[in-house]
């Protein structure tokens, strides 16, 4: 037996110990007075004297230290990421209690109650006069000092991880701040929060390849939506001028630093403004969220000093121009010359040759906050045509750390141009591009009830998290990351075994 199958075996007989001392191994309602962080940000900077009269407490988490000293002994008990010390006396919790101390394993869950007091170190500190046990673990926890460094397991254990490294907890904690951010931001704008549909019969609002499932009732395929776009605005003709939906999107793509299959989008639509008026109303709400997430406008990424408070902006001919490296330097007029265009691509149109010459100059020196707009008509089939150039649209994209991190164009609303657009699309797929868009009649049939001039915009949350928290790879940033499947988990047989002794 291995030293593993061996630690599993004691723990699971002092579940037995545990019960014989009239305590349940896994517990039931513990009602506490207050939470860890409460007692340090409260009780932290008293002193010994501001203590008293005795400040009593009931609280309540995971053993994470213990140190036994006869009849006494010192324990940490961490919750919600902080750790508190508390003390106990065999004199002041009784024999009952203190062979319960004993008797803990680092991870157990128990409950402390007692008053506060600092120790001859100055540490603040519960005095415990009672003990509670709350719930027991059967494994070992990561090595005290350095934490869980296995990424892989990192990522399939995440609450694992959670336990372990206080700093992982953070990361999550703040984007729940930077979502509840952006939430709040739109709705004081009078945006209104809806849902639409994740399984649909057509894929659209994005160039990607669906994830692919079957409806048996109906005897349908349907798809695992790319992006909740055309539903929203089936939304603005309706009347809805100011709608915003936190969206899982789903694209059967590779894994990267940058990309999971699985991600979360904010994709919010407003009636009566262009690209322009969301460019500025962009830069307002980044530079919030990231205020919300830090308390500043600047943050550290990679090595780099990011400002939300200032965004710079190209066009994505300037963009080119500005960040191309090496001889033969274009000009304006180059990069809007279809030949120099062909001469330096091997794409089929002038709009996709700029696309591929931007992303492989321009796209991953963009590390500060910026804008990048009037895209090429053929990369973008939802946007409206810029006025005095039809081989460009009215649309930005919005970079941060080399990243996209968000997309937004004034809408086409147009739908005999639509048609042409999606057969644009349709003419692109038969060619080979299996991310094209489809054919999606009833979103033309909704386009000629008549949508107002409108712009609408999808930011990716997971990539914006990323750069607000300093996190490396998008894995970091989603609880349960898509991961191959690891396999039989030895452990369940082991517990079967054990059991029968």
């Amino acid at each position: 037996m291995s030293l593993e199958d061996e630690l599993l075996k004691q723990r699971l007989s002092r579940i037995r110990e545990i019960e014989a001392l009239g305590y349940r191994p896994y517990g039931s309602r513990y009602d506490f007075t207050h939470t860890v962080p409460q007692i340090l940000s409260d009780y932290g900077p008293k002193t010994a004297e501001e203590l008293l009269p005795e400040v009593r407490v009931r609280v309540a988490g995971r053993l994470m230290a213990v140190r036994h000293m006869g009849k006494a002994g010192f324990a940490h008990l961490q919750q919600n990421g902080e750790r508190l010390q508390f003390y106990v006396k065999k004199d002041a919790v009784g024999e009952r209690d203190f062979q319960l101390f004993k008797m803990l394993d680092i991870g157990d869950i128990v409950g402390v109650e007692g008053y506060l007091f600092r120790t001859r170190t100055g540490e603040l500190s519960i005095h415990a006069e009672k003990l509670e046990f709350l719930s027991k673990t059967l494994l070992s926890m990561p090595e005290k000092w350095h934490g869980l460094e296995d990424v892989e397991v990192r990522y399939r254990q995440r609450y694992l991880d959670l336990i372990a490294n206080p700093d992982v907890r953070k990361v999550f904690v703040t984007r729940a701040r930077i979502v509840s951010s952006l939430r709040r931001q739109l709705e004081a704008k009078g945006f209104i929060e809806v849902e639409t549909p994740m399984m649909q019969p057509l894929y659209g609002g994005a160039a990607a390849r669906p994830f692919v499932t079957h409806h048996n009732t109906l005897d349908i395929d349907l798809y695992l939506r790319i992006a909740p776009e055309l539903y929203l605005k089936r939304l603005v003709v309706g009347g809805l001028e100011r709608v915003f939906e936190i969206n899982r999107n789903f694209r059967n793509e590779g894994l990267s630093k940058n990309h999971n299959p699985e991600f979360t989008m904010l994709e919010f639509y407003q009636a009566y403004t262009d690209y322009q008026g969301l460019m500025d109303f962009t830069a307002e709400l980044l530079a919030q969220a990231a205020i919300d997430a830090n308390g500043t406008t600047t943050v550290e990424y990679e090595g780099h000093t990011l400002d939300f408070s200032r965004f710079e902006r190209y066009t994505m001919r300037e963009a080119v121009v500005h960040f191309w490296e090496g001889d033969g330097k274009p000009t304006l007029e180059d990069v809007a010359n279809p030949e120099w265009l062909f001469a330096h691509s091997s794409k089929g149109t002038p709009g996709e040759a700029l696309t591929e010459l931007f992303e492989t100059h321009a796209e991953k020196k963009l590390f500060q906050p910026c804008f990048v707009y009037d895209y090429p008509v053929e990369t973008s089939p939802l946007s409206k045509q810029k006025p005095g150039d039809p081989a460009l649209v009215d649309r930005f994209e919005v970079f941060a750390a080399g990243m996209e991190i968000g997309n937004a164009f004034t809408e086409l609303n147009d739908p005999q141009e639509q048609r042409r657009r999606f057969e644009m699309q349709l003419a692109m797929r038969e060619r080979g591009d299996e991310e094209a868009h489809q054919m999606d009649e009833d979103y033309v049939r909704a386009l000629a009830y008549g949508m107002p001039p409108a712009g609408g915009e999808g930011i990716g949350i997971d990539r914006l998290v990323m750069i607000l928290t300093n996190s490396r790879s998008i894995r970091d940033v989603i609880l349960f990351p898509l991961l191959r499947p690891e396999g039989p988990i030895e452990l369940i047989g082991l517990m079967r075994e054990l059991e029968k002794l």
